[in-house]
């Protein structure tokens, strides 16, 4: 898109072909600008250089890309994490996760965030709780990277394993197990619409029915609790009474599932029974 130099601040929040929200988060992004010195500075004009570096912003979020990668972050959870095309961008309905886990995590607890992606579960969770010791781990490299990346600019302490699932933490218990593991269907059409086009594939489905990861964790995540430890799943719109239903059958106790701010059943959880 063609932004012309000379054009100003003010004039371009509300001339920009985007809601008021994306305009306002590209130009801070082109400009190196607060929200404040938007306002402060709206008769500020664009030099070359800046218009064309807006111009090329706004290209691609006309095009589709999803505006955290535009700019390289998301906010999740109070923090600013980084973000590349190699992460699932987190979400707010995520955050249920964290509050659950939070409220679970007892003295020192040991936790696993299972498929960390962007480290987003579990540096929310070494952030607010200095004292629990979090592992996180990922199949892949790039996303432990980033993940790394984030714990490190919040100075959260965090263990990052490369791991097939439970592949790293042999002979480990853990008080809390959480993890928003891939969970779409791999023939559902959503893959195909909005920013889900961008996100890496591996991160959204399972390449099946959108419960094999799910399956995987709850099947495995027994030998890697302690007794009456917790389990904490993030899952689709669709999938809470199945997994309910898995849990149950792998002899969990406790089972139950939360709603997020839109009413949507998000979260499932139970507990490791005593002798199991």
């Amino acid at each position: 898109m063609h932004v012309e130099p000379g054009s100003t601040v003010g004039a371009l929040q509300a001339a920009l072909p985007l809601g008021a929200l994306e305009n306002r988060i590209l130009l801070c992004h082109a400009l190196g600008m607060t929200r404040v010195s938007l306002i402060t500075q709206d008769t500020r004009a664009l030099t070359a250089a800046e218009a064309a570096r807006l111009g090329a912003l706004v290209a691609r979020r006309l095009a589709g890309e999803p505006i955290a990668y535009i700019v390289g972050q998301r906010e999740f959870f109070g923090l600013a994490l980084r973000v590349t095309d190699a992460v699932l961008i987190p979400r707010p309905d995520t955050e249920l996760l964290v509050e659950l886990a939070l409220e679970r995590l007892p003295d020192l607890g040991r936790v696993l965030d299972m498929g960390t992606g962007s480290g987003a579960i579990a540096v929310a969770i070494a952030h607010t709780r200095p004292d629990a010791r979090v592992c996180a781990l990922d199949v892949s490299a790039a996303a432990l990277a980033v993940a790394a990346g984030n714990a490190a600019s919040h100075g959260a302490r965090v263990r990052f394993l490369h791991s097939d699932w439970f592949g790293a933490v042999a002979g480990e218990r853990f008080e809390l197990i959480v993890s928003n593991p891939p969970y779409i269907a791999h023939a559902d059409p959503h893959l195909a619409q909005g920013d889900l086009r961008y996100e890496p594939p591996g991160a959204l489905s399972d390449g099946a029915d959108g419960l094999s990861a799910l399956r995987t964790i709850i099947a495995g995540a027994a030998a890697h609790l302690v007794p009456h430890g917790h389990l904490l799943l993030e899952h689709g719109y669709d999938q809470a009474a199945q997994v309910r239903a898995l849990l149950d059958e792998h002899g969990y106790t406790d089972v139950r599932s939360w709603r997020d701010l839109a009413d949507i059943e998000r979260v499932s959880g139970a507990r490791r029974a005593a002798h199991s």
